[in-house]
């Protein structure tokens, strides 16, 4: 028998987050984790298809100048205002490292970005969720009250709903104590930024990711904008975990596609064309669902139980989203795929239905 001890008391232990199934088999129309369908920038393409591997033996800028320029002149900002990391789950984990430090809750949605509580859970952060309303939008009086930090998603993820400014602006003004987090993941996708703001209340930072406007879901780039004294602690705690986050050619090829507002633009406007026609689509067949302002829709079927659609739709090679949890368990989320990849999920769920 092996020497057992009790060193398991010292270990630091959480339910992890559990991202979309990746399947293996490449035959499947894959819906499930709300990525772009489109290939990123071509100019993309062409800095792998030259970059020189010599370059590889060699550490990457700490500072990421090449994307942090290109992300500030998009933006219209300057460049101490703006953080990159590796994903926007890295970049909000390092800002719950850096912000998130009272003894008081951290406040978020019940329904929202499942990562947030497991965050809270690995940095021991006390936290509180606070409910939707029953149309699935944030009540702003929830978070009028003391609290170590604010963080939702807008639009909110799994429900796709988008919130005004003017909520937004709401629960920023009344929180001058905390710095409030605003993900905007899926912003591109027809909500208006709340970006603006950064310059009107120093405790706000808005988050941004290449995942899913960008076809960069791969490459893992997520960053940041807001105050620079914001942005300078994130970068010191940053440096003092890792100064060498993003790799070399990461920070060219998002340069490049930054760059690029053309093909950026027309890639958006084709996903936004293709949700648009999958809501009446969806309607049509008695689906219900909250109106969406991001790359995905989440549709209550009609006729069998949603856990039942998504099993009936895996068997045939079909994969979206589903939560065997209260409160959404009535729920699929579907990611918005290409015109060609909607068709066919519309004649499996017909075919699923029993819809002629």
């Amino acid at each position: 028998m092996p020497f057992t001890g009790n060193w398991e008391q010292n270990v630091r232990k959480v339910v992890p987050y559990i991202p979309g199934e990746q399947p293996k088999d490449t035959d499947v129309i894959k819906l499930n984790t709300n990525e772009n369908p489109y290939p990123p920038a071509p100019e993309v393409r062409r800095i792998l298809d030259d970059f020189n591997e010599s370059d590889m033996r060699l550490y990457p800028d700490p500072e990421a100048d090449v994307l942090v320029s290109a992300l500030a002149e998009n933006y219209g900002l300057d460049k101490s205002q703006i953080f990159v990391g590796v994903g926007s789950d890295d970049v909000i984990a390092m800002a719950y490292m850096t912000f998130f430090n009272s003894d008081k809750p951290v406040l978020f949605p019940d329904i929202t970005y499942s990562f947030y509580d497991v965050w809270a859970e690995v940095f021991r952060i006390p936290y509180e969720t606070k409910p939707l309303t029953a149309d699935f939008r944030i009540d702003p009086a929830d978070y009028c009250c003391e609290n170590g930090g604010i963080i939702f998603p807008n639009p909110n993820a799994p429900t796709g709903v988008f919130e005004s400014l003017d909520t937004v602006e709401s629960i920023i003004k009344a929180n001058p104590d905390s710095v409030v987090i605003v993900d905007e993941a899926y912003i591109d996708f027809g909500g208006e930024s709340c970006l603006p703001l950064i310059n009107k209340y120093e405790n706000l930072l808005v988050v941004q990711t290449f995942s899913k406007s960008r076809s960069m879901a791969g490459m893992r780039i997520g960053f940041a904008m807001g105050n620079e004294k914001l942005i300078k602690f994130m970068n010191d705690v940053k440096f003092s975990v890792n100064s060498y986050t993003m790799n070399r050619v990461t920070q060219i090829c998002g340069a490049a596609a930054v760059r690029d507002k053309s093909y950026f633009e027309e890639t958006v406007s084709r996903i936004i064309a293709t949700r648009e026609r999958t809501k009446k689509v969806l309607e049509d067949m008695g689906f219900t669902f909250p109106d969406s302002k991001s790359n995905f829709l989440f549709a209550k079927p009609p006729v069998k139980p949603a856990g039942e659609v998504f099993s009936e739709l895996k068997k045939r090679k079909i994969f979206v989203r589903w939560w065997d949890k209260p409160l959404i368990k009535d729920y699929l989320r579907i990611s918005i795929g290409t015109d060609d990849e909607m068709d066919r999920l519309f004649e499996a769920l017909k075919e699923v239905l029993g819809i002629e």
